[in-house]
């Protein structure tokens, strides 16, 4: 189910911006709705904002309204998230998966290994 691969990951300061990216080399991203996910420490993981097959976007976070922003490009197989103005309660384990809808998520869905994002002064 590991098919998926994170980039982008690492350590920016408050109100800075980090850009994650997600691909795959077996999948076919614009064939799938594509999730972004944050696990914090001991805790399960939460979405963050998701895009569908036709392009329109799910807020699972309202902490990142105005601030996240995910996109594709599928010429490039990817998946973005945009983070932008980078807060002190960020900081995670940042996902991609790759499900049919935004809307259903379940174990035999495609997820990454993950990359960190830190936030610090």
């Amino acid at each position: 189910q590991t098919r998926l691969v994170e980039s982008g990951g690492g350590s920016a300061q408050p109100g800075g911006s980090l850009r994650l990216s997600c691909t795959s080399s077996g999948l076919t991203l614009e064939d799938h709705a594509i999730g972004w996910f944050r696990q914090y420490p001991g805790q399960r993981h939460e979405g963050v904002l998701c895009i569908n097959m036709f392009n329109g976007t799910t807020i699972w976070s309202d902490s990142v309204v105005g601030r996240f922003t995910i996109s594709r490009n599928n010429a490039k197989n990817t998946v973005d998230l945009r983070m932008n103005n980078l807060r002190l309660d960020d900081p995670a384990v940042y996902f991609c998966a790759a499900s049919s809808i935004c809307t259903q998520w379940g174990k035999n869905d495609y997820w990454g290994q993950g990359t960190q994002v830190t936030v610090s002064s």
